[in-house]
């Protein structure tokens, strides 16, 4: 059934929603592939170029916390002037931080190309911009699927990037693999138009005049909102710890660096079930339900895989288990934004979620490494990993799913 509310954007697109839908998948894909196979590259960089752990995870960890912090600038300027340049600057700016970090030689330049310029890219040409568009552009009674379709795709880009990134690492170096994988991100710059939208009816642009420093107001006034916010972190801190360490947690473990590569491979296919399954429950039952089984079940299968000596069926199994819980927390949180907030500011608010999530990562990234050289082991990141996760499921099951009410943006405000 369609509205009022709903129909113009539909009708306004440029381009039909099923050719947005592809499009934007793509862009997802592209983007959320190099990132997602980082840890592939650790041994061979460290053994390079002389470095330990840390000097890698700090530059990881770097990277995450840009890319959350970059994220709300990016939002609010796709939400303002659309998508378009937002993306293709994004993908220069990750194209040339990857090229960058196959030709460092000292922990500052990779610090500045794979921490910085990678940070910034993903920042404006991830799959959360492409989640912005399609708020602005897909009907509301199409969007959840659409949110799930545009997390699956950023999956697929880890199943196949994985794999790809420990094939290219092993018969031409882990330098070419980054030139190679910066000329892949070229590609999202034409990709990006299809995400045009037109300029705004009067109607819509009635729906803008709230300002960015009363729409983020209002939005940190509302406690569901905080709620999702302090829960997203812990969302982060897994996936930056996991993305960066597992791989090279395996091989400390004795087993063969293929193993690591296609234990995130079969994170990444079966984290493109995740985030479909989620995306269709999101429209069927409670998203903060959703999310609270989603924290809970990563801390019990962490809990599990730690409980027995690492063989490649049981990294196999961990690695399909945490992909279907993988990304399968960002539709019902970008679906709980649009429904506290509507679309009007949907890229820049997510943007703030986001920030949350990234410094979890940068903490996940950089914990992981410092802990390890410490100590010389991870135990106490995965300890703290699994405490976080139950924390999270019980923060999110508060969360009032329903609108913000219009007057936690007081009047005075408007000075």
């Amino acid at each position: 059934m369609t509205n009022s509310t709903t129909q113009p954007p539909t009708r306004q697109t440029r381009f039909p929603i099923e050719l947005i839908i592809a499009a934007g998948c793509a862009i997802s894909l592209l983007s959320f592939g190099p990132r997602s196979a980082i840890g592939a590259f650790q041994r061979d960089i460290l053994v390079d170029n002389g470095w330990t752990r840390d000097v890698f995870s700090i530059a990881i960890a770097l990277q995450n916390l840009l890319w959350g912090l970059g994220q709300p600038l990016a939002g609010g300027f796709a939400d303002r002037y659309g998508a378009v340049r937002v993306l293709i600057v994004g993908a220069l700016l990750y194209a040339a931080g990857l090229a960058l970090m196959g030709a460092a030689t000292t922990p500052l330049m990779f610090d500045l190309s794979a921490g910085a310029l990678v940070g910034f890219g993903l920042s404006g040409a991830s799959f959360n911009l492409v989640l912005g568009a399609f708020g602005k552009l897909i009907p509301e009674r199409r969007r959840p699927l659409a949110f799930g379709m545009g997390t699956a795709a950023g999956s697929l880009g880890q199943f196949l990037f994985s794999p790809l990134a420990v094939g290219l690492i092993q018969n031409f170096g882990w330098r070419e693999t980054s030139y190679i994988f910066a000329g892949l991100m070229l590609l999202i710059a034409p990709l990006a138009f299809f995400l045009a939208a037109p300029r705004p009816t009067p109607h819509q642009q009635a729906g803008q005049d709230l300002s960015i420093g009363a729409a983020i107001a209002r939005a940190f006034s509302h406690r569901s909102y905080v709620l999702l916010v302090i829960g997203f972190f812990t969302c982060g801190f897994q996936l930056a710890f996991i993305t960066t360490h597992f791989q090279i947690y395996l091989t400390d473990q004795g087993l063969d660096p293929r193993v690591g590569g296609w234990a995130f491979a079969m994170i990444g296919i079966f984290n493109m079930v995740g985030s479909l399954s989620s995306g269709w429950l999101g429209a069927r039952m409670p998203q903060r339900y959703i999310l609270s089984f989603i924290y809970l079940s990563r801390a019990a299968a962490t809990l599990a895989f730690l409980a027995i000596p690492p063989t490649p069926a049981s990294a196999l199994l961990f690695g399909a288990v945490t992909g279907l819980l993988w990304l399968s927390t960002v539709p019902p949180t970008s679906t709980l934004v649009s429904v506290m907030f509507g679309t009007t500011n949907f890229a820049m608010l997510f943007g703030f979620t986001f920030v949350s999530h990234q410094i979890g990562g940068f903490l996940g990234a950089l914990l992981g490494g410092a802990i390890y050289e410490a100590t010389g082991s991870y135990s106490i990141v995965w300890g703290l990993s699994i405490a976080l996760g139950v924390a999270s499921a019980l923060i999110n099951l508060p969360i009032v799913e329903k609108p913000a009410e219009p007057k936690v943006v007081a009047a005075p405000i408007r000075v």
